[in-house]
């Protein structure tokens, strides 16, 4: 994840993280990725079921009844291995979480033990009550997922009307005071319409908005449908940066940030370079710290059976199961290879990834979207847009499979 609003236009520093002692127990949400001891902000898929049909869904989600799914005392139970590892942030996610009964009765529980509790949604079933029921469970954030403006929403999601009932759940949430923002994943089917979502921010007074880049799993798969490529990639993300510097120039600072594809980081720092050296190389700091892709590391997920992962598109790959073996015990096991590779992935990596001078700010990017387009886990991101010279790196980009 990359905070590109307080990186990019100057609201962040060194100072204010040194301040807290990159610790996280003493460091406040907004800088945990740039703690020292970084412990996993964990996913956890509280149920498969969903009643939308997303076009990009990495769960491959349907409105059906899932079999065993963690009840509500082994849900209970993982909270509690939770919190006595250390997990700073818990992040709510389905399929639908709202379709889960207990989910905000989890909910409370989570922040009761002292996890920072989010909420991943449609939005579509946030009433005012819902909203109201939320609050009360002590949800410190709702990411609304908005992947367009009207039908191209409504067509992303597969049911028509989800756009309004969407952006009435965030409408509910801010009434309640709970803060609430958008999710938009970059594809073929929405791209259009990013100066779009930058105007909706603005009109709504919308505090939050992540950008996701497309991971090439579930029904994101057939990349060929609905994937960027690189070059389409490389001008959106100017123009999420270009945008983002004209609404903190309105005085607006809202949150902007950028999620799964780490080129965005060496990208910064370079766009950062032709404008003001001096604030690039205190950026570059930071994004050291942040260390770049953290799946394995500081990002993990547990899915709807209990099966824990080392990010949430690692649904194939199984660390363990909850129901045998505490969370923390899975986490730290390097006896897994694919965990001890992603903890120690630098000599591993192939291609230009393995080769590109900026590994120590994006860590080889995503390491699923390379085993899912070459078949094999260390090989290149395909999703990274520099050039060859841009990295310092003279190995050409393997042959599309």
């Amino acid at each position: 994840m990359l905070d590109v609003a307080r990186l990019l236009c100057g609201d962040l520093s060194r100072g204010d993280v040194l301040r807290h002692g990159r610790n996280t127990a003493t460091t406040p949400r907004e800088y945990l990725r740039f703690s020292q001891d970084k412990k996993p902000v964990v996913v956890w898929n509280t149920s498969r079921r969903c009643n939308l049909h997303c076009i990009h869904c990495y769960t491959e989600s349907q409105d059906k009844f899932y079999p065993d799914e963690l009840s509500h005392e082994e849900g209970r139970a993982l909270i509690d291995q939770l919190s006595e590892f250390g997990v700073p942030v818990l992040l709510l996610s389905g399929g639908e979480p709202l379709y889960r009964p207990d989910i905000l009765e989890l909910a409370s529980y989570a922040s009761d033990k002292g996890l920072r509790t989010v909420l991943s949604t449609n939005g579509s079933l946030i009433t005012r009550e819902k909203a109201e029921e939320i609050k009360k469970a002590n949800v410190a954030y709702v990411g609304v997922s908005l992947d367009g403006v009207g039908m191209v929403h409504d067509t992303f999601r597969g049911v028509k009307g989800t756009f309004q009932k969407s952006l009435e759940g965030i409408d509910h949430c801010h009434e309640a005071g709970v803060k609430a923002g958008l999710r938009f994943t970059l594809t073929r089917h929405n791209c259009h319409q990013l100066d779009d979502i930058f105007k909706l921010v603005e009109e709504k007074g919308i505090q939050r908005v992540c950008f996701y880049h497309l991971v090439y799993v579930g029904r994101g798969k057939n990349r060929s449908r609905i994937a960027l490529a690189p070059e389409e990639t490389r001008k959106l993300i100017d123009l999420v940066f270009q945008k983002t510097q004209e609404l903190y120039d309105k005085g607006l600072k809202t949150e902007v940030l950028t999620v799964d594809n780490h080129t965005d980081a060496p990208y910064l720092y370079l766009k950062l370079m032709e404008q003001d050296p001096s604030r690039a190389e205190e950026i570059y700091k930071l994004l050291q710290w942040n260390g770049g892709n953290n799946s394995g590391i500081a990002i993990g997920c547990v899915d709807e059976q209990g099966d824990v992962h080392p990010d949430q598109f690692w649904r194939h790959y199984s660390l363990g199961n909850v129901r045998q073996r505490p969370f923390g015990e899975i986490w730290m096991d390097t006896g897994d290879p694919l965990m001890a590779g992603l903890k120690e992935r630098k000599a591993l990596l192939e291609g230009r990834c393995g080769g590109c001078r900026f590994l120590e700010v994006c860590n080889g990017n995503f390491r699923v979207r390379a085993e899912a387009t070459w078949g094999r886990t260390w090989a290149s991101d395909p999703a990274c847009y520099l050039t060859d010279q841009e990295i310092g790196s003279s190995v050409p980009v393997e042959a599309m499979a």
